[in-house]
This record gives structure tokens, sequence and C-alpha cells, in this order.
């Protein structure tokens, strides 16, 4: 990866972490599926289930963990107007299947007022075949001033997948209530009943500058 895409990958996830790192209350991760009615498959959305309060802020892979999100078998529909980011509004009453494309967000459903911005990551396997998506120095983001950042009904939208039920691995950053940073590593897609916290999210950008 080119050293300036280093250097703003880190500037960024720095940037979510500014008030240091505390205790988190994730709580897991946990996916609603249900049948489009297109015939393309069962539709899944993905959610970062947290306490009451709380953001999340970005979806990262770094050396150390990267992200790893694919088809746990076939491959994701792809619909032929969309993007791996959320889809336009506007479509959805002449190209209805656009709505049920696969995509990763953070909160939203559509690109309307969506503020998310990704950096490091290469797009082309899961845009072009359906295939996964995979980053050890990128994310998907948005900002704790955004309001799509934070909890509706204790969860955080972060992914929908048509056609393939979505596994492997997401890194994760948020906020709680109380506006300290929080860091989780490595946690499944589907998600086991455990979680587990690895490491201080302040490493990351320090051990990238060796």
């Amino acid at each position: 990866m080119h050293k300036r895409t280093t250097s703003l990958f880190c500037m960024t996830i720095g940037s979510l972490l500014v008030t240091g790192v505390a205790s988190a209350d994730l709580q897991g991760i946990s996916i609603d599926s249900f049948d489009s009615g297109f015939g393309i498959g069962l539709t899944h959305r993905v959610y970062v289930d947290v306490d009451a309060g709380d953001q999340v802020n970005a979806i990262f892979g770094d050396t150390e963990s990267a992200i790893d999100i694919h088809p746990e078998t076939g491959s994701f529909y792809q619909n032929m107007f969309g993007y791996a980011s959320p889809p336009d509004e506007a479509l959805f009453g002449f190209f209805p299947s656009v709505e049920y494309d696969s995509f990763v967000t953070i909160g939203l459903l559509t690109d309307t007022d969506n503020a998310m911005l990704d950096i490091g990551i290469d797009w082309t396997d899961f845009e072009t075949n359906g295939g996964a998506i995979w980053a050890d120095n990128g994310t998907w983001f948005a900002t704790p001033d955004d309001a799509q950042v934070h909890e509706q009904d204790g969860r955080v939208l972060i992914g929908q997948f048509t056609g393939a039920m979505p596994e492997g691995y997401v890194n994760i950053l948020g906020k709680n209530a109380d506006n300290s940073s929080w860091e989780y590593r490595h946690i499944a897609i589907p998600a086991p009943g455990a979680i587990a916290v690895l490491g201080l999210a302040g490493l990351l950008c320090v051990r990238r500058r060796k």
C-alpha cells in the first residue's frame, strides 16, 4: 500500500479515537434475513449491537487483523446500478431490485444524507463478482458528527448482503455514550457468543510508523 494511503488511514482512525480508549458496550453482531421477493435470494442485514447512546464509527482492517467478509457459498448479488456503498434511493421506482443490492454502510440503507467514506479498500471483486471484501489497510467510516453513527434500537447497520450469507471477521471502532472511544478486533460474522477485546486502538498507527 502506498505510504500516503497508509498515512491517511492512520489519520482517519486516529481522528475517531481522540478521547482515548475505554471499555465498550459492544454486545455482538446480529443479522436480519428476509426474502426480497425478486428471486435473488435472501437479503441479510448485518448490525453491530451496542448499548443505548453508543456509536459505531468505523469498520477497519490492518496488518494485525484484516477485514474479511465473504459469501458463505456462491456469491453476493450485485445489481447493475449498485456499488459497494448504499444505493441511490431515486432509482427504486425504476429499478426496484437495486434496493436489495449488496453494500457496506454505517447506519443507513441509501445514499440520502449519507456521509460514509472509505479509504484503502479495493472493491473490485465485491462489485464485479459478488466476491469478498478484504483489506489489511482500509476502512469505511462516518464521523461522530454524523447522525448515522448513533445506535437505533440498540444497533448500527454496517452492511447488506443479498444472495449469500456473509461470513468472516471485522474490526470495529466506536464510542460509548460518554464519548469515550473503544475498539474491538476480529469479531466474527455471524458472531459467536463470546467477544474478545484485543489490544489498544492507540497502538494502531504507532505500529504503522515503524
